[in-house]
Parts: C-alpha cells; sequence; structure tokens
C-alpha cells in the first residue's frame, strides 16, 4: 500500500509591537484568522484571540490597542503579514468563555488617518519622488513616523502638483489619484525580514506602469492545484465616454468659481461596433489644468471600456505560494465543461487572501488576478 506523505506543521506567530518604535509588546494566539494583501488597496486581518484564563486576558488588555500597536504575521521564521490594529472586540458567551475579535489593515492604510500639514508644490517632478515626499511629511510630524521606509528609484514620469492644506484631502487619497493618471503608477507597502540584520521591514514598494515580480511564470492548471475558481465580469464600472473634473483656475474670490473639466472624451469604435453609450467621471483634487484633466480622462477611458474581470483562483498552499507572489505572472489553465479548449492565459498577481490551517482543514491562498 502506497504511503501518504505527512501533511508538514505549519506554525504562524502573531507578534503585537509598538507601531511608532517597533518594540515587542507580546506574542498571542490566534484562531479563526484570514489575511489578504492587494496592489493598490490596503489589505486586512481577521482573527480571534481565545483568552482561556485571567493571565492570558491581562496580556490580551496590555497588547491589544487600536490605533498603537502593530501586527506582524509569521509564517515560520518569515513575515507574511503586518498591519495596524484597528479594532479590538471582547465578547463573553454564556458558558463564561472570553475572546477578542481583531481586525487590523496594512501598514499603507495609516496614510488614510492623515492628512499634510502645510501646502506643498511641486514643480515637474518625478511621481515617484511626489509620492515618497508624501510619505516622508507624514513621517516628519511630530508622532508620525512609523518607520515606512522609501526607496530612490525613478519612474521618469514627472508631473506639476500643489496641494492646499485647506483641501484637507487624505494622503492616501492625493497617492491614489496620482497612481491613477495617465503613465501612472502602482503601489503598496511591503513587508519582510531583512535578510542580513533579521529586522522587519515596511518598504514602500512603487512600479510603473506596473509592479512586476520574477521572472517565470507560475503554472496554475485545473484539474491539478486550482481547487476552485471563480471569472466574474462586471459591467457596472463599464465606460466609453468619460469626463474628469478638477478645480477652478480662478484666484478672484470676488467672483463665482466654478471648477474645471476636461473635454468628454469618447471611444467611437466602441458605439460604431454597437456598444451603448456608458458615461463615467472622476474627481481630481489639485488639477486646474485643463490638458492634465484630459490625460487623466484618457486613462480613466482606457481602464473603464470592457467589463472588469478579476479572476480568482483558490490553491492549497505549498512552497510556491507566499506574499512575495504579489507582482507575479500566472498562466491559468482550465479545462472543464464551461472551457472546453481553454483558456490558456497570462495573469498578474494583485492581490491574495490566505486562510491557515484550522481544524479539519488545510492551508489555502485565493489570487487575484488581472490579465497580464
Amino acid at each position: 500500500m502506497r504511503r501518504t506523505a505527512p501533511v508538514p506543521d505549519v506554525t504562524y506567530r502573531a507578534v503585537f509591537c509598538d507601531l511608532r518604535t517597533d518594540r515587542v509588546v507580546d506574542t498571542l494566539p490566534l484562531t479563526e484568522v484570514e489575511f489578504d494583501d492587494f496592489i493598490g488597496k490596503p489589505g486586512r486581518l481577521r482573527a480571534t484571540v481565545p483568552l482561556p484564563d485571567e493571565s492570558l486576558a491581562r496580556r490580551a488588555r496590555t497588547a491589544l490597542r487600536p490605533g498603537r500597536t502593530a501586527v506582524w504575521l509569521e509564517r515560520g521564521s518569515d513575515i507574511w503579514w503586518g498591519g495596524i490594529l484597528w479594532t479590538s472586540t471582547p465578547s463573553g458567551d454564556e458558558r463564561g468563555r472570553l475572546q477578542v475579535e481583531i481586525q487590523a489593515g496594512t501598514f499603507d492604510s495609516y496614510l488614510d488617518h492623515r492628512i499634510i500639514a502645510k501646502n506643498l508644490v511641486f514643480d515637474r517632478t518625478d511621481q515617484f519622488e511626489i509620492v515618497r515626499a508624501l510619505v516622508r511629511h507624514a513621517q516628519e510630524q511630530p508622532g508620525g513616523d512609523i518607520g515606512i521606509t522609501c526607496g530612490d528609484d525613478p519612474s521618469g514620469v514627472r508631473w506639476s502638483r500643489s496641494y492646499a492644506y485647506t483641501d484637507l484631502a487624505r494622503i492616501r487619497e492625493m497617492i491614489d489619484e496620482l497612481a491613477a493618471m495617465d503613465e501612472g503608477f502602482e503601489w503598496r507597502v511591503q513587508c519582510f525580514r531583512d535578510p542580513g540584520t533579521g529586522a522587519r521591514v515596511k518598504q514602500l514598494q512603487l512600479g510603473h506602469p506596473k509592479i512586476t515580480t520574477g521572472a517565470v511564470d507560475l503554472v496554475l492548471d485545473r484539474p491539478g492545484p486550482v481547487l476552485t475558481y471563480s471569472l466574474p465580469a462586471d459591467s457596472t464600472v463599464q465606460a466609453n465616454v468619460w469626463i474628469a473634473r478638477g478645480e477652478s483656475a480662478n484666484r478672484d474670490q470676488a467672483t463665482e468659481s466654478l471648477p474645471e473639466t476636461s473635454p468628454p472624451l469618447t471611444a467611437d469604435d466602441d458605439l460604431d461596433g454597437g456598444w451603448p453609450r456608458l458615461e463615467g467621471t472622476s474627481d481630481h483634487s489639485g488639477i486646474s489644468d485643463r490638458a492634465a484633466l484630459a490625460r487623466a480622462a484618457r486613462a480613466a477611458l482606457d481602464r473603464a471600456r470592457r467589463p472588469q474581470v478579476i479572476p480568482e483562483v483558490t490553491l492549497r498552499v505549498d512552497s510556491r505560494l507566499t506574499p512575495a507572489l504579489i507582482g507575479t505572472t500566472v498562466r491559468l489553465r482550465i479545462r472543464d465543461g464551461w472551457h472546453r479548449d481553454g483558456p490558456d492565459l497570462r495573469y498578474r498577481v494583485v492581490g491574495l487572501t490566505v486562510t491557515p490551517p484550522a481544524r479539519g482543514k488545510g492551508e489555502t491562498a485565493k489570487l487575484y488576478l488581472e490579465e497580464a
């Protein structure tokens, strides 16, 4: 009889640290864990801390301080996720059992809680340097440094931008708006352990026009490693006409100010090909130049012309699957009743959700893909 190879033990450990100093406060057990990470939007961690005795409850009260606690999730010796504890919900049931449900967001979620402290002006500045300057500005304010490190690589695309303190805009909004421009970029805060020092690292990762990693495609087959898949097509965000709205160019406070808009940009070949007219709009703070608004409208129209398709595939976690897959190109090959002749397509991993092993369930990862 052929013996099945034993499943290796998978150990996850949650390390809770002071957000500003990264000083370790405690390590606590977690159950019902699920965490995700994405390009272009914050990821989340959801988990439960069981409290079987008063001693552990006291430790949890000290360690779980929403808004000032960093959470690092380690798988073995590797860091698989890092972020900020935002909510903590202790509860007790009718049998006297206590637990705390926690939710945390990746470190980029911090920039949703920060605004600029003064007017900032950039004249023909590389877009990557604008992003780094905004992050540095946030961390230069009293109490604002959470240890996000920045590189110095350029993108080759330059912009002139002015940001007014009175707009009270969130720094993440500013970065996302710049990223969405024509010839824009992708960004995230990548977490890993420094191979030389062993230190935990929060590093701003930028990619123009995309974040890409890995030199060889990862092949995913069904039947095969792919357990489940979903290929949704969403036309609720589709458009073939786009108008971008900015700020007023009028500096005379005695006269009425109206926002500048781009001319309507139309995908005529879509309308000629039988598509109905579908219109979209976007708002852009800090932009009053019509030419810049037209470029913003062009970028948005290019993204919106077809139904949005974000494939999802679920796999068992093996040595090939780590958070470093984000940005990697994969080949998805599906053979079933719906896809008799394919597809055999290349996609890029733009996010993943990991569910650690639990009683009766193996460790799985859901990958979110976009066409490469």
